[in-house]
């Protein structure tokens, strides 16, 4: 019933727009859901900025379109909050910071003073493809097509990092290397300084947001604040830049969920920031099952995801890899795991790692991987804007990245310890060494960190984590098997992991709790939460966290995605 109702307010929103002449056109295939495609822009309507985008009273007027609070209380039933920020929950929000209220009529204003080209169609991509993105999309689509803002949408696969996160080469003088003018997404990062550090003018995955007066110089004194005091304050001031001048479009924060079965005992073991799901004893876990397995989602659609976006967004990811140090539920970096210990003295950060370490081939892991793994991090285009802070922070950085140097001259090996040296102060240093994973370098040497996504290697990768990559079919499942070699035993008895292909989706949960395999998992969707509640022996719990919905507004001048468009049109 709750699938329903939500289904027909939907339904009601976006008819009362189009009734009253807002709303795109119907299509001829009322059944098909999902965001309503218009023809792409006419260059010609192309600003001399290069894009609209780049006036700010274009951006403001796209906020001012939309009653998110609306949305929310139709598509979301309770279970999220409308943003102003991309800090909440938590201690880091500023209370001042910018915001904006549902008022079209100043949206149209805004355009109008703007000159906004009337031919001209927002290209607005996506990569999730969970029902409530696609409501969110369409209904959004009808808020901007209601102030004269005509808006496409299409779902990007495959890639994603090279497709969302491409920086120029000079941003003070170069056009974007991605092709949208808006990207929606979700936003649950490790840290303040990864989400916020992605609009540095230097960062390696910021594809949107040219220099900004006073941004740089925050994000870099933020990120070497000496404590949370100081830190608070600066990234208060940040929000309040990137809100003043609408260089992202906060929508909303969105409750997740957490599903267990109870064939499951999790000793006790507690949910965090579960974009990274899969708590880190799984080895204590223990299952009813006969056969010992566990069965959960999460497995590979297409192929493996390497760790450089995303670190531990994927359960293989947490259990086929391993960290040099260990992190708890809320991504506090703790003792070690590859690492026997470690010291930090004077900017420098020494591991000694474990003795008699194996990759589940059986080569010996050394510091030579360790040194491999980060130099390799160092130059994988579009990686997480906390680890490349970090590593770009190490002496020597620079010159290993321009190709000006055979290593780092910053990471040192001797025997079984590995030293990184830094140039200067970071306050994420930890927390990299405790969420990247090492990296076999004898699998991986001869790889081009521009293709590492596109290795053979992420078809059956190789760790040195308590689970081994047993089997797999791409879009169907992944099995793993428990490593009989690995150092720890563990007090649990699950000996096999069935994941099934999921993607960026958690539309099956249901289907697959009905089966009676569905033993654990993390989703978003409140449809799913209210109909898995209902099914015996697996429970829900919602759970609060920053995992923010937003657009990235794409500001840089582009016309290569329409001008590519032009080269791919037959010609007579």
């Amino acid at each position: 019933m709750r699938m329903n109702i939500k289904k027909l307010t939907v339904l009601l929103l976006v008819l009362l727009l189009v009734l009253t002449g807002c709303g795109p056109e119907a299509e001829a295939e009322t059944e098909t859901r999902g965001p309503i495609s218009q023809s792409r822009p006419n260059l010609e309507d192309c600003t001399e900025l290069g894009t609209p985008l780049a006036d700010i009273r274009v951006r403001q007027a796209l906020v001012h379109a939309i009653d998110m609070d609306t949305v929310i209380e139709a598509l979301l039933q309770g279970n999220g909050r409308k943003a102003v920020s991309f800090t909440e929950p938590g201690p880091w929000l500023n209370p001042e910071v910018a915001e904006y209220d549902y008022d079209p009529e100043k949206a149209k204003e805004l355009l109008a003073e703007a000159g906004w080209p009337s031919g001209y169609v927002l290209d607005v991509v996506y990569y999730y493809d969970d029902p409530l993105t696609l409501d969110v999309l369409n209904v959004i689509g009808s808020y901007w097509d209601a102030v004269g803002v005509k808006s496409s949408f299409r779902k990007i696969e495959g890639d994603l990092a090279s497709q969302l996160w491409l920086a120029p080469e000079n941003p003070e003088e170069d056009d974007a290397r991605v092709s949208w003018d808006l990207a929606y997404g979700a936003v649950a990062a490790l840290s303040e300084s990864e989400f916020y550090g992605r609009f540095a003018s230097t960062a390696s995955n910021n594809s949107h947001t040219p220099p900004v007066e006073g941004l740089d110089e925050r994000i870099l004194r933020a990120a070497k604040a000496p404590d949370e005091e100081t830190q608070k304050a600066l990234y208060g001031e940040i929000q309040q830049i990137l809100a003043e001048n609408v260089l992202a479009i906060p929508l909303y924060h969105q409750d997740c969920f957490i599903y267990t079965s109870d064939y499951i005992d999790t000793a006790a073991a507690a949910a965090g920031n579960d974009q990274f799901a899969y708590e880190k004893d799984i080895l204590n876990w223990t299952t009813t099952r006969e056969d010992g397995t566990l069965y959960t989602d999460g497995g590979p659609v297409e192929y493996f995801m390497d760790p450089t976006v995303n670190p531990g967004q994927y359960l293989y990811q947490e259990l086929v890899f391993e960290r040099l140090l260990k992190a708890d539920g809320q991504l506090n970096p703790g003792e070690g795991q590859l690492a026997e210990s470690y010291t930090m003295e004077d900017r420098n950060l020494e591991f000694t790692l474990r003795e008699d370490l194996f990759w589940q081939d059986g080569e010996p892991l050394t510091a030579e991987d360790v040194k491999f793994t980060f130099e390799l991090y160092m130059k994988c285009p579009g990686a997480n804007s906390v680890l490349t802070g970090v590593l770009d922070a190490l002496e020597g950085a620079e010159a290993w990245k321009n190709g000006d140097a055979e290593a780092c001259s910053g990471i040192a090996v001797e025997e079984n310890k590995i030293t990184f040296r830094f140039a200067e102060p970071r306050a994420d240093v930890l927390k990299v060494f405790s969420q990247w994973p090492v990296l076999p370098k004898h699998c991986l040497e001869e790889v081009k960190p521009e293709r590492l996504q596109q290795d053979d290697f992420w078809e059956a990768p190789i760790g040195s984590g308590p689970y081994r990559v047993e089997e797999t079919v791409f879009g169907e499942y992944c099995i793993l098997q428990r490593w009989e070699d690995y150092r720890i035993a563990g007090e649990g008895n699950v000996e096999k992991i069935y994941m099934a292909a999921s993607g960026e989706t958690d539309e099956n949960l249901v289907l697959w709790a009905q089966l009676d395999q569905l033993d654990y998992a993390w989703g978003k969707s409140t449809d799913e939460a209210a109909a898995i509640a209902e099914i015996e022996g697996i429970h829900a719990r919602k759970v609060q966290i920053p995992y923010t919905r937003c657009f990235f507004v794409n500001k840089y001048p582009h016309e290569s995605y329409y001008l590519q468009q032009e080269a791919a049109e037959p010609t007579e």
